[in-house]
């Protein structure tokens, strides 16, 4: 494989659920971004975008040379109708690079309303097989995003079969245990629907288990709704609703260039800034050493995947379908228990105090940033100072000020709460902190 052929096509394409984790991703090395507003994107809850801010991240987006593709990929009912067309035509009239949609009542709208827009078929509508991609690039789409389910001999048929479509996959994130994502398990025990994208992921819960051998089934009922009980029946192909491990392709990336795709998908637009930054950094790094052949590669991805599995939570992680086999399971646990913890993150001054001006420029030889605080930040904490494009450095915090300059020992999240970070060295924006944990306590950094 000749690798010029393909740099300039390859696209690493990244989840945002708000500006801030937008623009992280675009740092670490993101050349798309995809977004929504809750009414219709499958992430209602954690999603801060509304037409305005849209507005501005595609501004920010344009500036920075890269895309922003709009989602309306909700299974919609007739009350969506109406105000669907008025959200294509303000999309229209902002020039958004593509929408993403699944539902061909949608599509319809989309072609209606912006006859030249770009639509991306979503893997929510499940497109599995090459006539299936023949038949919606026939009908306009441009780009198919495939389901999770076709493996990678699948993948080289499609792009033989339809070669001008172009073909998108996810590589990394969460696997919800439902064919191509759709989902009944939240509608049916609290009445959101994961399909008009309020999924609670039920499949995560802990639940009791009442078995019995008739035909496989398995009676569950979740703990904290001892009333509530569904019936699963497993056949040849595996039981769809347990809590799947996460899904990580970081070994297969040539196989799937080779194989005909051309963006690369991150999900997880309801996970933190720092989950943005690693996953975004180390695909960046990994699809950069793979172009370029350089030399200790393999060495490198070996230990991006090993600061993937111990350094940011998970839930395990699987290659999914990709090999023909069906995703794995962790019946055990919710997640992964790591040692390290998000502690803050490099914003810009937000203040007019002389300090806060100060904190991008250097001062008697040392550097002063302002950092966003996540978790607490102690003075004397050694921490990993993870910058864009994955360039980590190891400090340690000898001393930190609150924006007035006052001197403190140490500083808790939450609240906006920001302060002034003493380095010997300038911090990029949108930079990262991590810093090692004792005991190895149960870490949320999402």
């Amino acid at each position: 494989m000749k690798n010029k052929k393909y740099l300039k096509k390859l696209e690493l394409l990244a989840p945002a659920g708000s500006l801030d984790k937008m623009k992280t991703a675009l740092a670490f090395g993101a050349d798309a971004v995809y977004l929504g507003i809750p009414d219709f994107s499958l992430r209602v809850r954690i999603n801060n975008f509304d037409m305005k801010q849209i507005q501005e991240a595609l501004e920010y987006c344009h500036q920075q040379k890269k895309k922003i593709y709009v989602t309306a990929n909700i299974f919609a009912h007739n009350r969506h109708l109406p105000e669907l067309k008025k959200y294509i035509h303000d999309l229209k009239k902002m020039g958004v690079d593509a929408i993403i949609a699944a539902d061909p009542g949608v599509i319809s709208v989309i072609k209606k309303v912006w006859p030249n827009c770009e639509i991306h078929l979503s893997t929510q509508a499940n497109c599995t097989n090459w006539q299936a991609a023949k038949f919606w690039y026939e009908q306009g789409v441009k780009r198919v995003v495939l389901g999770r389910e076709v493996t990678l001999s699948e993948i080289r048929e499609i792009k033989k079969k339809v070669p001008k479509l172009e073909l998108e996959y996810f590589i990394h994130g969460a696997m919800c245990m439902a064919y191509s994502g759709r989902c009944f398990l939240s509608k049916h025990f609290v009445d959101r629907s994961g399909n008009l994208g309020d999924c609670v992921q039920p499949c995560r819960w802990k639940y009791d288990s009442q078995v019995s051998i008739n035909d496989y089934e398995l009676k569950i009922s979740d703990e904290k709704r001892s009333n509530s009980f569904l019936e699963v029946v497993e056949e040849k192909h595996g039981s769809y609703i347990l809590n799947s491990k996460d899904l990580m392709l970081l070994d297969y990336l040539g196989e799937l260039i080779e194989a005909g795709v051309t963006s690369f998908k991150i999900e997880g637009r309801a996970k933190s800034a720092y989950y943005q930054a690693m996953v975004a950094g180390i695909y960046r790094e990994a699809l950069d050493l793979f172009l370029d052949k350089q030399q200790g590669a393999t060495k490198k991805i070996g230990q991006m995947k090993k600061d993937l599995e111990k350094k940011i939570v998970n839930r395990g992680f699987t290659s999914g379908f990709l090999l023909g086999g069906k995703a794995d399971e962790d019946s055990i646990n919710t997640h992964q228990q790591i040692d390290w913890e998000f502690c803050g993150q490099k914003h810009s001054a937000n203040s007019a105090s002389d300090m806060s001006a100060s904190s991008s420029k250097k001062i008697s030889g040392k550097f002063l940033s302002e950092i966003k605080v996540h978790n607490v930040i102690k003075q004397g904490d050694e921490v990993e100072v993870v910058m864009p494009f994955y360039t980590i450095r190891k400090i340690k915090i000898k001393k930190m000020y609150e924006l007035n300059g006052e001197e403190v020992k140490e500083a808790h999240g939450g609240q906006d709460k920001r302060i002034l970070l003493e380095t010997n060295f300038a911090i990029p924006e949108w930079t990262v902190l991590r810093r090692k944990l004792l005991n190895n306590p149960d870490s949320r950094n999402k």
